[in-house]
Protein backbone atom coordinates (compact mmCIF):
# COMPACT_ATOMS: atom_id res chain seq x y z
CA UNK A 1 0.00 0.00 0.00
CA UNK A 2 1.92 2.91 -1.65
CA UNK A 3 -0.40 5.31 0.53
CA UNK A 4 0.20 4.26 4.24
CA UNK A 5 3.62 2.39 6.33
CA UNK A 6 2.17 -0.15 8.71
CA UNK A 7 4.57 -0.60 11.25
CA UNK A 8 4.10 -4.00 13.13
CA UNK A 9 5.68 -6.12 15.93
CA UNK A 10 5.86 -9.79 13.98
CA UNK A 11 3.49 -10.80 11.20
CA UNK A 12 2.97 -14.41 9.93
CA UNK A 13 0.66 -14.63 6.88
CA UNK A 14 -0.42 -17.95 7.70
CA UNK A 15 -2.23 -16.60 10.85
CA UNK A 16 -5.35 -16.60 9.58
CA UNK A 17 -8.52 -14.46 11.15
CA UNK A 18 -12.36 -15.70 10.61
CA UNK A 19 -15.53 -14.66 11.66
CA UNK A 20 -17.59 -17.90 11.56
CA UNK A 21 -20.65 -17.95 13.72
CA UNK A 22 -20.46 -20.59 16.19
CA UNK A 23 -23.89 -20.61 18.77
CA UNK A 24 -21.99 -19.08 21.59
CA UNK A 25 -24.09 -16.72 24.23
CA UNK A 26 -21.70 -14.22 24.62
CA UNK A 27 -22.97 -10.68 23.02
CA UNK A 28 -20.87 -8.25 21.36
CA UNK A 29 -19.39 -5.69 23.52
CA UNK A 30 -16.22 -3.50 23.92
CA UNK A 31 -13.99 -3.77 26.24
CA UNK A 32 -10.33 -2.28 27.08
CA UNK A 33 -7.59 -4.39 26.30
CA UNK A 34 -4.50 -2.56 27.56
CA UNK A 35 -3.63 0.18 25.44
CA UNK A 36 -6.98 0.13 23.19
CA UNK A 37 -10.39 0.15 23.36
CA UNK A 38 -11.84 -3.34 21.59
CA UNK A 39 -15.24 -4.53 19.93
CA UNK A 40 -14.76 -7.80 21.24
CA UNK A 41 -16.84 -10.79 18.91
CA UNK A 42 -17.30 -14.50 20.42
CA UNK A 43 -15.22 -13.54 23.11
CA UNK A 44 -12.02 -12.29 21.14
CA UNK A 45 -10.86 -9.01 19.67
CA UNK A 46 -12.57 -7.95 16.28
CA UNK A 47 -11.44 -5.97 13.67
CA UNK A 48 -14.13 -4.40 11.30
CA UNK A 49 -12.93 -4.87 8.18
CA UNK A 50 -16.60 -2.85 6.38
CA UNK A 51 -17.79 -2.28 3.66
CA UNK A 52 -21.13 0.33 3.56
CA UNK A 53 -24.00 -0.33 1.08
CA UNK A 54 -25.41 2.45 -0.92
CA UNK A 55 -28.43 3.90 1.14
CA UNK A 56 -31.12 1.41 -0.26
CA UNK A 57 -29.39 -1.17 -1.50
CA UNK A 58 -30.65 -3.33 1.44
CA UNK A 59 -33.97 -2.92 1.02
CA UNK A 60 -34.15 -5.05 -2.13
CA UNK A 61 -33.35 -8.90 -1.09
CA UNK A 62 -33.12 -9.13 -5.13
CA UNK A 63 -30.76 -6.21 -6.03
CA UNK A 64 -28.38 -7.51 -3.18
CA UNK A 65 -28.70 -10.89 -4.23
CA UNK A 66 -26.04 -10.62 -6.68
CA UNK A 67 -23.47 -8.94 -4.73
CA UNK A 68 -23.40 -11.52 -1.58
CA UNK A 69 -20.13 -13.45 -3.06
CA UNK A 70 -18.61 -11.47 -4.03
CA UNK A 71 -18.80 -9.08 -0.94
CA UNK A 72 -17.78 -12.51 0.27
CA UNK A 73 -14.61 -12.47 -1.99
CA UNK A 74 -13.42 -9.19 -1.13
CA UNK A 75 -11.97 -9.63 2.46
CA UNK A 76 -14.31 -8.07 4.34
CA UNK A 77 -16.03 -9.52 6.95
CA UNK A 78 -18.23 -6.70 7.92
CA UNK A 79 -21.29 -5.25 5.66
CA UNK A 80 -22.90 -1.93 7.20
CA UNK A 81 -26.66 -2.09 5.96
CA UNK A 82 -29.84 0.35 6.65
CA UNK A 83 -32.83 -0.50 7.76
CA UNK A 84 -35.41 2.07 7.49
CA UNK A 85 -38.32 3.01 9.79
CA UNK A 86 -40.85 3.67 6.73
CA UNK A 87 -40.17 -0.12 5.83
CA UNK A 88 -39.89 -1.96 9.49
CA UNK A 89 -43.28 0.22 10.55
CA UNK A 90 -45.03 0.90 7.47
CA UNK A 91 -48.63 1.18 9.77
CA UNK A 92 -48.15 2.65 13.29
CA UNK A 93 -47.74 -0.41 15.73
CA UNK A 94 -47.56 -2.87 13.03
CA UNK A 95 -43.90 -4.40 12.45
CA UNK A 96 -42.37 -6.06 9.40
CA UNK A 97 -38.72 -7.43 10.14
CA UNK A 98 -38.40 -9.18 6.51
CA UNK A 99 -35.70 -6.49 5.82
CA UNK A 100 -34.07 -7.73 8.89
CA UNK A 101 -34.57 -11.51 8.61
CA UNK A 102 -33.10 -10.95 4.68
CA UNK A 103 -30.41 -9.66 5.54
CA UNK A 104 -29.02 -11.66 8.71
CA UNK A 105 -29.94 -15.18 6.08
CA UNK A 106 -27.83 -13.89 3.38
CA UNK A 107 -25.07 -12.30 5.93
CA UNK A 108 -24.61 -15.72 7.48
CA UNK A 109 -24.65 -17.65 4.54
CA UNK A 110 -21.89 -16.20 3.23
CA UNK A 111 -19.97 -16.03 6.37
CA UNK A 112 -20.13 -12.32 6.81
CA UNK A 113 -21.24 -9.98 9.84
CA UNK A 114 -23.26 -6.79 10.47
CA UNK A 115 -23.56 -3.67 11.25
CA UNK A 116 -27.67 -2.05 10.98
CA UNK A 117 -27.64 1.42 10.61
CA UNK A 118 -31.22 2.42 11.69
CA UNK A 119 -32.33 5.18 9.54
CA UNK A 120 -35.18 6.85 11.96
CA UNK A 121 -35.94 9.96 12.74
CA UNK A 122 -32.83 11.38 10.91
CA UNK A 123 -30.88 10.68 8.27
CA UNK A 124 -27.99 12.49 6.57
CA UNK A 125 -29.66 15.95 8.37
CA UNK A 126 -33.52 15.64 6.87
CA UNK A 127 -36.13 13.38 7.89
CA UNK A 128 -36.94 11.16 4.31
CA UNK A 129 -36.71 7.29 5.88
CA UNK A 130 -39.12 8.27 8.42
CA UNK A 131 -42.63 6.43 7.64
CA UNK A 132 -45.92 7.62 5.50
CA UNK A 133 -47.81 8.18 8.79
CA UNK A 134 -45.58 10.28 10.14
CA UNK A 135 -44.52 12.54 6.77
CA UNK A 136 -48.52 13.19 6.29
CA UNK A 137 -48.83 14.32 10.08
CA UNK A 138 -47.23 17.75 11.07
CA UNK A 139 -49.21 18.40 13.94
CA UNK A 140 -48.27 15.22 15.95
CA UNK A 141 -45.09 15.08 14.75
CA UNK A 142 -43.71 18.73 14.12
CA UNK A 143 -40.55 19.97 12.14
CA UNK A 144 -37.73 22.26 12.89
CA UNK A 145 -38.72 25.79 12.48
CA UNK A 146 -35.80 27.80 11.06
CA UNK A 147 -34.79 31.07 11.90
CA UNK A 148 -36.51 33.03 8.91
CA UNK A 149 -39.81 31.05 9.54
CA UNK A 150 -39.72 27.98 6.95
CA UNK A 151 -40.46 24.68 8.68
CA UNK A 152 -37.72 21.96 7.04
CA UNK A 153 -38.48 18.69 6.31
CA UNK A 154 -36.82 17.83 9.57
CA UNK A 155 -38.15 16.12 12.55
CA UNK A 156 -37.90 18.37 15.31
CA UNK A 157 -35.93 16.84 18.78
CA UNK A 158 -38.06 18.87 21.08
CA UNK A 159 -41.89 16.73 20.67
CA UNK A 160 -42.22 13.79 22.61
CA UNK A 161 -44.39 12.12 20.48
CA UNK A 162 -41.67 11.67 17.78
CA UNK A 163 -38.98 10.48 20.19
CA UNK A 164 -42.03 7.76 21.87
CA UNK A 165 -42.38 6.97 18.20
CA UNK A 166 -38.98 5.74 17.50
CA UNK A 167 -38.42 4.31 20.64
CA UNK A 168 -40.93 2.38 20.24
CA UNK A 169 -39.79 1.15 16.43
CA UNK A 170 -36.22 0.39 17.56
CA UNK A 171 -36.78 -1.45 20.52
CA UNK A 172 -39.27 -3.47 18.47
CA UNK A 173 -35.79 -4.14 16.00
CA UNK A 174 -33.78 -5.11 18.81
CA UNK A 175 -36.13 -7.18 20.23
CA UNK A 176 -36.53 -8.83 17.58
CA UNK A 177 -32.56 -9.09 16.96
CA UNK A 178 -32.62 -10.94 20.39
CA UNK A 179 -35.21 -13.11 19.12
CA UNK A 180 -33.62 -14.45 16.01
CA UNK A 181 -30.11 -13.53 16.44
CA UNK A 182 -28.72 -13.70 20.01
CA UNK A 183 -27.23 -17.44 19.47
CA UNK A 184 -25.50 -16.51 16.02
CA UNK A 185 -24.79 -12.72 17.04
CA UNK A 186 -24.66 -11.78 12.87
CA UNK A 187 -25.32 -8.40 14.34
CA UNK A 188 -22.63 -7.37 16.01
CA UNK A 189 -22.91 -3.67 16.00
CA UNK A 190 -25.89 -1.01 15.84
CA UNK A 191 -25.76 2.79 14.89
CA UNK A 192 -28.24 4.83 16.09
CA UNK A 193 -29.82 7.60 13.57
CA UNK A 194 -27.57 8.57 10.67
CA UNK A 195 -25.53 12.26 10.57
CA UNK A 196 -28.07 14.18 12.47
CA UNK A 197 -28.11 17.98 12.70
CA UNK A 198 -29.60 20.64 11.00
CA UNK A 199 -29.06 22.37 7.72
CA UNK A 200 -30.28 25.70 6.99
CA UNK A 201 -30.56 26.84 10.54
CA UNK A 202 -28.22 27.26 13.15
CA UNK A 203 -30.90 25.80 15.63
CA UNK A 204 -35.04 24.82 15.72
CA UNK A 205 -36.92 27.80 16.44
CA UNK A 206 -40.20 25.87 16.26
CA UNK A 207 -42.53 26.79 19.78
CA UNK A 208 -41.54 23.90 22.41
CA UNK A 209 -37.63 24.84 21.21
CA UNK A 210 -38.20 28.30 21.46
CA UNK A 211 -39.46 27.53 25.06
CA UNK A 212 -36.29 25.67 25.77
CA UNK A 213 -34.04 27.79 24.52
CA UNK A 214 -35.15 30.63 26.88
CA UNK A 215 -35.22 28.64 29.70
CA UNK A 216 -32.26 27.33 32.18
CA UNK A 217 -29.53 25.39 31.17
CA UNK A 218 -30.15 21.62 32.55
CA UNK A 219 -28.58 20.88 35.68
CA UNK A 220 -27.65 17.75 34.20
CA UNK A 221 -25.16 19.08 31.48
CA UNK A 222 -24.25 21.67 33.97
CA UNK A 223 -22.99 19.33 36.54
CA UNK A 224 -20.93 17.21 33.57
CA UNK A 225 -19.19 20.29 32.83
CA UNK A 226 -18.72 21.41 36.03
CA UNK A 227 -17.04 18.00 36.84
CA UNK A 228 -14.97 17.49 33.59
CA UNK A 229 -14.19 21.49 33.85
CA UNK A 230 -10.13 20.61 33.56
CA UNK A 231 -10.57 18.13 30.74
CA UNK A 232 -12.98 19.69 28.60
CA UNK A 233 -11.99 20.04 24.91
CA UNK A 234 -10.47 23.90 24.57
CA UNK A 235 -13.30 24.70 22.09
CA UNK A 236 -16.17 24.43 24.37
CA UNK A 237 -13.51 25.59 26.51
CA UNK A 238 -13.34 28.76 25.18
CA UNK A 239 -17.15 29.17 24.47
CA UNK A 240 -17.80 28.55 28.66
CA UNK A 241 -14.99 30.50 29.37
CA UNK A 242 -16.41 33.77 28.53
CA UNK A 243 -19.27 33.71 30.52
CA UNK A 244 -16.72 33.29 33.23
CA UNK A 245 -18.23 29.69 33.45
CA UNK A 246 -20.84 30.42 34.57
CA UNK A 247 -23.06 27.63 36.17
CA UNK A 248 -26.54 28.53 36.14
CA UNK A 249 -28.53 30.87 33.72
CA UNK A 250 -30.42 30.50 30.47
CA UNK A 251 -28.04 29.06 27.12
CA UNK A 252 -27.33 32.73 26.29
CA UNK A 253 -26.30 33.92 30.08
CA UNK A 254 -24.30 30.50 30.52
CA UNK A 255 -22.68 30.37 26.75
CA UNK A 256 -23.23 33.74 25.07
CA UNK A 257 -25.31 35.18 21.88
CA UNK A 258 -23.90 33.56 18.66
CA UNK A 259 -24.29 30.77 16.92
CA UNK A 260 -21.83 28.71 19.23
CA UNK A 261 -24.84 28.27 21.50
CA UNK A 262 -27.39 27.87 19.24
CA UNK A 263 -25.40 24.50 18.48
CA UNK A 264 -24.34 23.56 21.75
CA UNK A 265 -28.41 23.92 22.52
CA UNK A 266 -28.58 21.41 19.38
CA UNK A 267 -26.16 18.97 19.97
CA UNK A 268 -27.71 18.43 23.83
CA UNK A 269 -31.36 17.89 22.68
CA UNK A 270 -30.32 15.63 19.64
CA UNK A 271 -28.02 13.51 22.28
CA UNK A 272 -31.09 13.39 25.06
CA UNK A 273 -32.91 12.23 22.05
CA UNK A 274 -31.00 9.88 20.37
CA UNK A 275 -29.88 8.77 23.64
CA UNK A 276 -33.03 7.58 24.59
CA UNK A 277 -33.38 5.54 21.96
CA UNK A 278 -30.74 3.64 22.48
CA UNK A 279 -31.41 3.18 25.94
CA UNK A 280 -34.43 1.30 25.13
CA UNK A 281 -32.85 -0.82 22.30
CA UNK A 282 -29.93 -1.62 24.33
CA UNK A 283 -32.47 -2.86 27.13
CA UNK A 284 -34.21 -4.96 24.49
CA UNK A 285 -30.54 -6.08 22.88
CA UNK A 286 -27.31 -4.85 24.52
CA UNK A 287 -25.06 -4.84 21.88
CA UNK A 288 -22.74 -1.70 21.07
CA UNK A 289 -24.28 1.52 19.88
CA UNK A 290 -22.60 4.38 17.70
CA UNK A 291 -23.56 7.58 16.28
CA UNK A 292 -21.33 9.30 13.21
CA UNK A 293 -21.11 12.75 11.98
CA UNK A 294 -21.35 14.54 8.60
CA UNK A 295 -17.96 16.35 9.25
CA UNK A 296 -17.66 20.01 8.88
CA UNK A 297 -16.47 20.86 5.31
CA UNK A 298 -13.72 24.34 4.61
CA UNK A 299 -16.59 26.27 3.18
CA UNK A 300 -18.72 25.79 6.25
CA UNK A 301 -18.65 29.27 7.90
CA UNK A 302 -21.25 28.68 11.10
CA UNK A 303 -23.54 25.77 11.81
CA UNK A 304 -26.25 25.07 9.76
CA UNK A 305 -23.97 25.32 6.58
CA UNK A 306 -23.20 21.65 8.13
CA UNK A 307 -25.43 20.02 10.01
CA UNK A 308 -25.96 21.79 13.61
CA UNK A 309 -25.97 19.87 16.46
CA UNK A 310 -24.42 16.67 15.12
CA UNK A 311 -21.75 14.35 16.73
CA UNK A 312 -18.49 17.23 15.28
CA UNK A 313 -15.71 16.76 16.92
CA UNK A 314 -15.92 19.88 18.66
CA UNK A 315 -19.11 19.15 20.16
CA UNK A 316 -18.39 15.57 21.88
CA UNK A 317 -18.06 17.21 25.00
CA UNK A 318 -22.01 17.74 24.81
CA UNK A 319 -22.51 14.94 23.24
CA UNK A 320 -20.81 12.47 25.99
CA UNK A 321 -22.91 14.55 28.59
CA UNK A 322 -26.12 14.22 27.09
CA UNK A 323 -25.70 10.29 25.66
CA UNK A 324 -24.31 8.02 28.10
CA UNK A 325 -25.58 4.80 26.20
CA UNK A 326 -23.79 5.63 23.06
CA UNK A 327 -20.51 4.37 23.23
CA UNK A 328 -18.90 5.37 20.22
CA UNK A 329 -19.03 8.92 18.26
CA UNK A 330 -17.53 8.75 14.95
CA UNK A 331 -16.36 10.39 11.84
CA UNK A 332 -17.69 9.71 8.01
CA UNK A 333 -14.82 11.10 6.79
CA UNK A 334 -14.65 12.10 2.96
CA UNK A 335 -12.02 14.94 3.54
CA UNK A 336 -8.48 14.85 2.35
CA UNK A 337 -7.16 16.09 6.08
CA UNK A 338 -7.82 12.59 7.27
CA UNK A 339 -5.13 11.97 9.80
CA UNK A 340 -5.75 15.21 11.32
CA UNK A 341 -9.98 14.28 11.55
CA UNK A 342 -9.04 11.17 13.21
CA UNK A 343 -6.77 12.64 15.57
CA UNK A 344 -9.80 14.72 16.55
CA UNK A 345 -12.29 12.22 17.24
CA UNK A 346 -9.82 10.39 19.27
CA UNK A 347 -9.58 12.82 22.03
CA UNK A 348 -10.77 12.41 25.29
CA UNK A 349 -10.35 8.72 25.20
CA UNK A 350 -12.80 8.62 22.38
CA UNK A 351 -12.76 5.36 20.56
CA UNK A 352 -12.31 5.79 16.63
CA UNK A 353 -14.09 3.86 14.30
CA UNK A 354 -14.71 4.69 10.69
CA UNK A 355 -17.89 3.69 8.72
CA UNK A 356 -17.90 5.72 5.88
CA UNK A 357 -14.55 6.58 3.94
CA UNK A 358 -12.92 6.68 1.02
CA UNK A 359 -12.61 3.65 -1.25
CA UNK A 360 -9.38 2.69 -3.74
CA UNK A 361 -6.00 2.91 -2.77
CA UNK A 362 -6.24 5.92 -0.85
CA UNK A 363 -9.07 4.21 1.08
CA UNK A 364 -6.62 1.36 1.50
CA UNK A 365 -4.00 3.54 2.92
CA UNK A 366 -6.20 5.41 5.16
CA UNK A 367 -7.22 1.78 6.58
CA UNK A 368 -3.65 1.31 7.62
CA UNK A 369 -3.38 4.14 8.94
CA UNK A 370 -6.58 3.92 11.12
CA UNK A 371 -5.85 0.96 12.50
CA UNK A 372 -2.29 1.85 13.28
CA UNK A 373 -1.82 4.95 14.50
CA UNK A 374 -5.20 5.55 16.02
CA UNK A 375 -6.09 2.14 16.93
CA UNK A 376 -9.38 2.15 14.95
CA UNK A 377 -11.41 -0.84 15.49
CA UNK A 378 -12.46 -1.03 12.09
CA UNK A 379 -13.12 0.86 8.40
CA UNK A 380 -15.62 0.98 5.68
CA UNK A 381 -15.67 2.67 2.27
CA UNK A 382 -18.79 3.72 1.40
CA UNK A 383 -21.16 2.05 -1.52
CA UNK A 384 -18.79 -1.11 -1.55
CA UNK A 385 -21.48 -3.13 -3.51
CA UNK A 386 -20.70 -1.19 -6.64
CA UNK A 387 -16.73 -1.58 -6.20
CA UNK A 388 -17.46 -5.43 -7.21
CA UNK A 389 -16.43 -5.32 -10.48
CA UNK A 390 -13.40 -6.27 -10.75
CA UNK A 391 -13.21 -7.42 -6.28
CA UNK A 392 -9.97 -9.46 -7.34
CA UNK A 393 -7.60 -6.72 -7.37
CA UNK A 394 -9.73 -4.19 -6.00
CA UNK A 395 -7.06 -2.16 -3.40
CA UNK A 396 -9.37 -2.43 -0.79
CA UNK A 397 -9.83 -6.26 -0.87
CA UNK A 398 -5.68 -6.67 -1.27
CA UNK A 399 -5.96 -4.36 2.04
CA UNK A 400 -8.73 -6.63 3.58
CA UNK A 401 -6.82 -9.68 2.77
CA UNK A 402 -4.10 -8.59 4.28
CA UNK A 403 -5.35 -7.56 7.38
CA UNK A 404 -7.39 -10.51 7.88
CA UNK A 405 -4.65 -13.04 7.83
CA UNK A 406 -2.39 -10.57 10.37
CA UNK A 407 -5.60 -9.33 12.72
CA UNK A 408 -4.60 -11.39 15.56
CA UNK A 409 -1.37 -9.42 15.75
CA UNK A 410 -2.86 -6.59 14.75
CA UNK A 411 -5.16 -6.70 17.82
CA UNK A 412 -2.68 -7.87 20.30
CA UNK A 413 -0.29 -4.99 19.13
CA UNK A 414 -3.00 -2.20 19.96
CA UNK A 415 -4.09 -3.45 23.15
CA UNK A 416 0.43 -3.77 23.89
CA UNK A 417 1.05 -0.25 22.29
CA UNK A 418 3.61 -1.72 19.81
CA UNK A 419 1.64 -0.76 16.79
CA UNK A 420 1.86 2.69 14.39
CA UNK A 421 1.53 3.51 10.68
CA UNK A 422 2.27 7.11 9.02
CA UNK A 423 0.76 8.64 5.90
CA UNK A 424 2.63 9.14 3.18
CA UNK A 425 0.44 10.48 0.94
CA UNK A 426 -2.79 12.52 1.77
CA UNK A 427 -3.78 13.83 -1.34
CA UNK A 428 -7.68 13.80 -2.01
Amino acid sequence: MKKSLLILMCCLPEIFFSCSMKKNPELPYLKQNGEAMQLMVDGKPYLVLGGELHNSSSSSRDYMRKFWPQLEASGMNTVLAAVEWSLVEPEEGNFDFTIIDNLLEDARAHNLRLILLWFGSWKNAQSPYIPDWIKSDFVRFPRVKAHFGKSLEILSPFYKESLNADIKAFAAVMRHLREVDSEYRTVIMMQVENEVGILGSARDHSPAAETAFNSSVPQDLLNYLTSNKSGLLPELDETWKASDYKTSGTWEEVFGRNEKTDEIFMAWNYAIYINNIAKAGKSEYPVPMFVNAWLVQKSDKVPGDYPSGGPQAHMLDIWKAGSPDIDLYVPDIYRPEFAELCALYTRNNNTLFIPEARAGELGAGQFFYSIGRHKSIGYSPFGFEARTQDVENDPITIAYKTASGMAPLILDAQSKGTITSVLLDNES
